[in-house]
């Protein structure tokens, strides 16, 4: 059976068992069900060893960007700054295919206005969000994606089109219909590479 590693932050771990269950019997899905991929190079050693651990993949779907962007007190600048965040897409993207991997990148979720939210898988971090931010960051890694002919997975249009963006009280983290949402447009897309 064909794998489909899945990659990313809170969002990811949302929806990482419902896609798991549209991909029942057509791919084995894997992920790290207890640890958040936070920020971008975070996630390339959470990579690192899920790969080691599972072997080769044939599909890797993955997105970064809310813990890159944040801004967390006492901090003065995001996490990652966009050039940082960029160069660790590109050795994200550069560990999946040298696994063999077909790579997916998705996008960055919309907030509908500036704000903060608790992390809500346990890691205890507060995030602060802007638009303009979620912009800026979903265009930097637009630019890589083209540049290096990955394909992309528009959650933040799919979320544009939903009243409320789909998002919870929080402002950051989706409703039930929306991981539900995200979900299907995520097993749809892999199941393209498959």
């Amino acid at each position: 059976m064909k794998k489909a590693l899945l990659l990313g932050d809170s969002i990811r771990m949302g929806y990482d068992d419902m896609v798991r269950g549209l991909l029942a019997g057509r791919a084995e899905v894997l992920y790290d069900p207890e640890d958040n991929g936070r920020f971008a190079a975070y996630t390339l050693w959470q990579a690192n060893q899920l790969l080691r651990a599972h072997g080769p993949v044939d599909v890797v779907h993955w997105n970064n960007g809310y813990w890159d962007m944040n801004i967390e007190s006492p901090m003065r600048e995001p996490i990652h700054p966009i050039p940082e965040y960029q160069h660790f897409l590109r050795r994200i993207l550069g560990l999946c295919r040298a696994c063999g991997a077909q790579v997916i990148f998705a996008t960055t979720l919309p907030v509908p206005r500036a704000g903060g939210a608790q992390d809500n898988t346990g890691t205890g971090a507060a995030l602060r969000y802007q638009s303009e931010w979620v912009e800026a960051y979903n265009a930097a890694a637009l630019e890589v994606m083209r540049e290096e002919n990955v394909p992309v997975n528009d959650l933040c249009a799919l979320c544009r089109e939903a009243p409320g963006l789909y998002k919870c009280a929080d402002g950051l983290h989706l409703t039930e219909e929306g991981y539900r949402a995200c979900a299907r447009q995520v097993a749809s897309c892999i199941e393209r590479y498959l």
